[in-house]
C-alpha cells in the first residue's frame, strides 16, 4: 500500500491535479508507455498492473494505474498524458542501474472495447504492446454487474434484468460514438455485460491496427493458477529481463451475495459459445473456460 492510497479522496483528487499539473510543464522531458494494459475488465488486470509495477525495470505511471486518456480523456491533448508518466531522467538511473531500458505503462480496461481507443493508440504510440486479459465471459459479466452496482452506475440490482435491458440501454450508442468522436456512452462503458466478453471481436480490431506481434492475450484463470508461468510470458513479449517474481495477490475482487442464477449462466454460455470458439482459433489453443 502507498502513502497515496491511504489519503482521504479530496486531498487524493489534490495530489492527483498538483502533480498532473507540474507534469505538464516538464512534459518534454517525460517517458512515453512503451506498453499498456487495454482490457478486459473485470479480468484481473489490476492484479496484472501490480505485479508488473513491482518489476525493477518498470517504472510506473504517476500516482493511478488507469489514464484512461485514449477512451474518455482524449481532449485534453498529448501534454497532458505525458504528465501522468516518469521523468527521462529517472528512466535513466533505471538503465543506469539494471543495463537494459526502463519502460513505464499504464492499465486502462476500457481501451479493448472503446472504438476509438485502439486507432488513437496505434497513432500516437507507434510500437507500443498491448496487454489484453481475457476471463470466462460468463463468470465476467456477472463480475463486471457487481462492480458497477457497486459503484453507483448500476441502478438494476437483478442481473438477470441488467441483462434484459442492455440492449435498450446500448442501442445506437457506438453508432453515436463512431459518428462524434466527442461523445461519451455511459451506457457503452457500464452496462454492455455481454458486449464487452465478446473478446475475439475487439482482439481482432486491436490485431488489425498494431500488429499480431505486438498483442498479448493472457487468461485470467492461468494467470491466478499459475502466476509465474504468466508473468514469465508477459515479460518475455515485452521484453523485460526475469529478475524473480513478485508477490501475486488477488486485487479488486468482489466477494458474491449468491451465485448466479443457472438459468442466467445457461442462457449466457449459448450466447458466447461462438465467440469462444472463435476466440479459440484466433489464440490458436483451447481457453481455460472451454466445455
Amino acid at each position: 500500500m502507498t502513502l497515496t492510497s491511504q489519503l482521504p479522496p479530496a486531498v487524493k483528487r489534490l495530489a492527483h491535479a498538483g502533480s498532473v499539473g507540474y507534469g505538464r510543464v516538464t512534459a518534454g522531458g517525460r517517458m512515453l508507455p512503451s506498453f499498456l494494459i487495454c482490457g478486459g475488465q473485470r479480468c484481473g488486470t489490476t492484479s496484472l498492473y501490480r505485479a508488473l509495477a513491482d518489476h525493477p525495470v518498470v517504472v510506473k505511471a504517476v500516482l493511478h494505474k488507469g489514464v484512461h486518456y485514449f477512451d474518455t480523456d482524449y481532449q485534453r491533448g498529448p501534454r497532458w498524458y505525458r504528465a501522468h508518466f516518469p521523468l527521462r531522467a529517472t528512466a535513466a538511473l533505471v538503465e543506469a542501474r539494471w543495463g537494459v531500458p526502463a519502460q513505464t505503462f499504464e492499465s486502462s480496461p476500457y481501451y479493448m472495447y472503446h472504438p476509438h481507443a485502439g486507432p488513437r493508440i496505434a497513432a500516437d504510440l507507434p510500437g507500443v504492446r498491448l496487454i489484453a486479459l481475457v476471463r470466462d465471459p460468463v463468470e465476467r459479466a456477472y463480475s463486471q454487474h457487481a462492480h458497477e452496482l457497486a459503484r453507483g452506475f448500476e441502478t438494476e440490482p437483478d442481473f438477470a434484468r441488467a441483462l434484459a435491458l442492455e440492449p435498450s440501454r446500448v442501442d445506437g450508442e457506438l453508432a453515436r460514438m463512431l459518428a462524434d468522436p466527442a461523445y461519451q456512452s455511459f451506457s457503452h462503458q457500464h452496462h454492455a455485460y455481454r458486449a464487452r466478453g465478446e473478446y475475439v471481436t475487439h482482439l481482432r480490431r486491436l490485431v488489425e491496427l498494431v500488429g499480431p506481434d505486438r498483442v498479448h492475450v493472457v487468461e485470467a484463470e492461468r494467470f491466478f493458477a499459475r502466476p509465474q508461468e504468466s508473468y514469465d510470458g508477459v515479460l518475455d513479449f515485452l521484453g523485460l529481463p526475469r529478475l524473480g517474481y513478485p508477490a501475486f495477490e488477488r486485487h479488486n475482487a468482489r466477494p458474491r451475495a449468491m451465485d448466479m442464477p443457472e438459468r442466467v449462466a445457461q442462457e449466457l454460455k449459448e450466447h458466447f459459445l461462438p465467440y469462444n470458439e472463435q476466440l479459440c482459433a484466433f489464440l490458436g489453443r483451447e481457453v481455460s473456460w472451454s466445455p
